[in-house]
């Protein structure tokens, strides 16, 4: 409570308000309410007249405080808080120790669709060959090959998506969809980027050196295309066309791997050459539908894609590369030869999911696109997959029986 000495002299309203702020009246205040009745009253202020185009003052109360921070309208949209990297706390990424996470989340270990895309054209490739080999393959040969592919491709694929985010360190920060990942928020440096670059590349190199010493000359061409593809984007409406050269590769490797001599069969050439062709349409085909999921943020960091060109006719688009893709499948059969199982299996059942998948994806939902490019490498990959797989057992059952009626 302030002392008497601070209260004689001011009006008796000031001393009746100060108080109404009390809980009781103290001592203090009745002997200063006595001595001001005795005062002569404090003159008044006179009261000035305003000009009727001057701004109006606002009355404060004495004890009221003035802010300094500008008031904001009920209406003023706010705008939403930036998203904040949160670590994994379920899944497999939650397993593994703090200071891995980052790199795992770099090769997009937990999201491995892209590496079943990559694996996919290898996989048909081996079985499409299988039958052409002199002898044909036997079924371990088969299976084993088919793993290193796997594996292989799991590395490789880790690798571009490396090389992919040290290109786009830039770019991913103003993409709603990447500005998370450990390069653009900098969890990771470039330069521990490059250097886990070189480790991926050295893994990849250990695995190619388990296939025939062929492979090594076929396979080494496509790290130009790996190192390459980010580029597309900033000068190219088309980059899913670099992307489906890169991830088709592997629809090449599957005949040297198994020792079918591509510059000496002409028929395996002419195969290997339309399978890889529908392959690319393939990887156009699915990464149109993926590029979707960006294309706002794309427009607006000046990224390039086929979805941005052919935005308002993207389902034609995509119809025509889904009968393209078919057409050079079924193209690739009969230069190899397929038989019946091929051709329904494989072509029809690929012709049968893609039409499903283009005719039920929302475009406009990020949530769709997401969910038919996931599922969608397995409905269509996994029919060809199978209709190749039917047509090598068929093949390999006819000519066991034909070495046996030679015998």
């Amino acid at each position: 409570m302030p002392s008497t000495q601070r209260l004689v002299g001011l009006p008796m309203r000031r001393v009746i308000f100060y108080h109404t702020q009390c809980s009781r009246p103290s001592r203090n205040f009745l002997i200063t309410k006595a001595k001001q009745a005795s005062s002569p009253p404090a003159p008044s202020l006179p009261t000035l007249k305003s000009h009727p185009h001057a701004p109006q003052r606002r009355a404060y109360h004495a004890t009221t405080k003035l802010l300094s921070a500008p008031a904001t309208s009920p209406s003023t949209p706010l705008s939403p808080p930036a998203p904040v990297y949160t670590p994994p706390t379920t899944g497999l990424l939650s397993l593994l120790p703090a200071s891995w996470v980052p790199y795992a989340e770099l090769i997009r270990l937990d999201k491995p669709t892209g590496s079943y895309y990559l694996y996919f054209p290898c996989l048909f490739s081996t079985l499409l060959a299988a039958p052409m080999a002199t002898p044909i393959s036997s079924p371990s040969s088969v299976l084993g090959m088919s793993l290193l592919f796997l594996s292989g491709a799991v590395i490789m694929r880790g690798a571009g998506c490396t090389i992919n985010d040290l290109w786009d360190r830039n770019l991913d920060p103003h993409v709603a969809r990447t500005k998370l990942r450990p390069i653009a928020r900098r969890a990771i440096t470039p330069f521990q980027g490059v250097v886990f670059t070189g480790a991926q590349l050295l893994a990849g190199l250990g695995i190619l050196l388990q296939f025939p010493l062929d492979c090594f000359f076929y396979a080494t061409p496509s790290l130009l295309l790996v190192a390459t593809y980010p580029l597309a984007k900033r000068v190219t409406y088309y980059p899913q066309f670099v992307l489906g050269l890169t991830f088709s590769w592997g629809a090449i490797m599957g005949f040297p791997a198994l020792g079918v001599d591509l510059l000496a069969n002409g028929a395996a050439l002419t195969a290997a050459g339309l399978l890889y062709a529908s392959n690319v349409a393939w990887t156009v085909l699915y990464d149109m539908i993926y590029a979707h999921m960006d294309i706002k943020d794309d427009a607006k960091a000046g990224i390039k894609s086929i979805a941005l060109k052919h935005d308002a006719d993207t389902k034609k688009v995509l119809t025509g590369l889904a009968i393209t893709q078919v057409a050079l499948l079924a193209g690739a059969g009969v230069a190899s030869g397929a038989g019946p199982a091929f051709f329904i299996g494989s072509c029809g059942g690929a012709l049968v999911t893609l039409g499903v998948m283009i005719k039920r994806v929302n475009l406009k939902s990020v949530k769709d696109c997401w969910w038919w490019f996931c599922n969608g490498c397995w409905l269509t990959g996994g029919v060809i997959s199978l209709g190749l797989g039917a047509d090598y057992l068929v093949q390999y059952a006819q000519r066991d029986d034909k070495v046996e009626e030679t015998a």
